[in-house]
């Protein structure tokens, strides 16, 4: 099974010209990119926040072999 790369990625809030902010993210073995623009410094931390909560989702594992629920 394969990691998620954001499980292991860096976020850091940089200003950007004119004011906004971004989220610099920084994955292993791939350049870093900016994800922009917000509004404040705290939009952009709470989409840091955001992020990192659905990657963590995302990286539970998961029983391949559940049954789904039948159709009615």
């Amino acid at each position: 099974m394969r990691t998620n790369p954001y499980v292991e990625a860096v976020y850091r809030v940089v200003t950007l010209p004119g004011g906004s902010f971004g989220v610099e993210v920084k994955i292993p073995d791939s350049n870093p990119t900016i994800v922009s623009s917000f509004e404040t410094e705290a939009a952009a931390e709470a989409w840091i926040a955001r992020n990192k909560q659905r990657v963590s989702e995302r990286a539970e594992p998961r029983n391949p072999f559940r049954r789904s629920q039948p159709r009615a």
